[in-house]
């Protein structure tokens, strides 16, 4: 699996009229080159497939264009960003083929190349994501990795502020006990070298 498109949560985006009297094509290219590389980053957390992020991105940014009349009005991040989620949502009901594994029997990336420990942290993350149900893993990537507060992912998500809460609940709960689980098993290996 690739990196994310950053390590780093990106800062927040702000959107910016690129001059008085712009052409609408004028502020959304303005608005994509801003919100690109945040949308690309949380497009990745949730799915964890590069390739599969960046259609993500496309269709959102495509869709975003299609309604900018009304995305601009508001916040057309925001807009973008509910887009992108649904888009994720549309794209697992359609391939339901996709199977999430037990992180266990996944082979280790780290034992592959050098850069290993952040390469390992990532992918072991990407791992323990991957065991959340759809919706758990849009709202704790939101709500924890992307670094919106638990009203701004209730109003992307158009779900409640209490189902933010206890989905998110649910799912930091399920990753503690994948990701401890993961490292009980790593410091049995090193205790029987």
């Amino acid at each position: 699996m690739a990196d994310p498109p950053s390590s780093r949560p990106a800062p927040a985006v702000t959107f910016r009229v690129v001059r008085a009297g712009a052409s609408p094509a004028d502020e959304f290219t303005a608005f994509m080159r801003e919100a690109a590389p945040q949308l690309a980053r949380t497009a990745w957390l949730l799915c964890g497939d590069e390739h599969q992020a960046d259609e993500l991105v496309q269709r959102a940014l495509t869709k975003t264009w299609l309604k900018w009349s009304t995305a601009r009005e508001r916040d057309p991040l925001a807009y973008a960003r509910r887009v992108l989620a649904n888009q994720r949502i549309d794209l697992w009901r359609r391939r339901r083929r996709e199977i999430v594994t037990d992180p266990h029997t996944l082979p280790e990336r780290s034992a592959l190349a050098g850069g290993v420990d952040q390469q390992a942290d990532r992918d072991q993350l990407v791992r323990a994501l991957a065991t959340l149900t759809p919706r758990q893993r849009r709202i704790v990537v939101l709500r924890h990795l992307v670094g919106l507060s638990e009203r701004e992912v209730a109003d992307d998500l158009d779900v409640s502020l209490g189902t933010v809460k206890s989905t998110a609940s649910r799912g930091l709960a399920q990753l503690r006990s994948v990701l401890g689980a993961a490292d009980l098993s790593t410091t049995e290996e090193e205790a029987g070298r």
